[in-house]
């Protein structure tokens, strides 16, 4: 029996991942599933660059802003759902997309997730002690020691995953990174996997230019409207934390967007990392056309 495909949809952000899988979904008449962690929350749109009306139309969409940014959602609960929805779509298409730039959440999907060691409260206190008192370069500081294979991938700007990684080496003994790569879970289909290529220079100038999109559309406002919730989770993400500053009267507004860009490009570097360690099956320009030459080098004809 023919299995399902799967076709996976990486790259590190604002290179084009949206528009490719939209133009790719509706050449193959198949659904979406979205994979970046930050577009899930519905209160968070612009700067998550969250998929148009007019991109969604035509296609349908899945795990957009489908959580509030008050809900609980780990990485794990997207690989369940996710796995769920799979089952259910793989009966009525022979392909789905799985487009983001959340490659561990990619990663649950594909694979199933890495175990971990249990961490003690004790530890985990111990640390967020450590970060209360000392703050986040600390935290950084003590990661790239202890860690300096995982500090490469990881969002340094994120004091959550810097806390959960280093209460794992702790509680271990062990590197954090040393618990990745493990066995994987038999899936029930079968994965292709793409990337989207582009120059650095390029990719960089195409950052700068969407942030002055986003705060052209929007952006200052719509985390002016989140300054209550600034100490969730779903807030400590690239294009909001940067800004709080401004809105506390400790830095000019251009300082704000200056640092949006930085920190922007320095994800973008990190997601590259990512993907240099894990290899795709087809690496393609960011500009490839899609067409039916293209569709059958990928192996994605659909049985007639």
């Amino acid at each position: 029996m023919k299995r399902p495909k799967l076709i996976t949809i990486s790259g590190p952000t604002a290179i084009g991942k949206t528009s490719f899988a939209v133009t790719l979904a509706k050449q193959l008449g198949c659904p979406i599933l979205s994979s970046d962690a930050r577009q899930f929350f519905r209160e968070m749109e612009i700067g998550t660059a969250v998929p148009t009306a007019a991109e969604q139309e035509g296609v349908k969409h899945y795990f957009i802003q489908h959580k509030s940014i008050h809900d609980p959602y780990s990485v794990g609960d997207f690989e369940k759902d996710a796995i769920k929805l799979l089952t259910t779509l793989f009966k009525s298409f022979e392909m789905v997309i799985l487009v983001g730039g959340s490659n561990l959440y990619t990663e649950a999907v594909v694979y199933g997730l890495d175990i971990f060691p249990d961490v003690s409260e004790a530890i985990s206190e111990m640390w967020q002690k450590a970060y209360r008192t000392h703050g986040l370069v600390y935290l950084q500081e003590e990661l790239k020691r202890l860690d300096p294979k995982y500090f490469e991938i990881v969002d340094t700007q994120n004091h959550v995953r810097l806390l959960r990684a280093l209460g794992v080496c702790t509680a271990s003994g062990k590197t954090y990174s040393s618990f990745l790569g493990q066995p994987k879970k038999p899936r029930s289909f079968d994965t292709v996997s793409l990337e989207l290529t582009m120059s650095r220079e390029k990719l960089y100038d195409r950052i700068n230019r969407r942030v002055d999109m986003m705060i052209e559309n929007g952006l200052v406002q719509e985390v002016k409207t989140l300054l209550p919730y600034k100490n969730l989770n779903a807030l400590q993400t690239v294009g909001y934390r940067e800004l709080l500053p401004y809105f506390e009267g400790k830095q000019a507004l251009e300082e704000s967007i200056k640092n949006i860009k930085t920190n922007t490009r320095r994800f973008a570097k990190r997601q590259l990392t990512w993907l240099r360690n894990h290899p795709v099956q087809f690496k393609l320009p960011y500009n490839t056309a899609i067409d039916k030459l293209l569709i059958e080098k990928l192996g994605l004809e659909k049985s007639v």
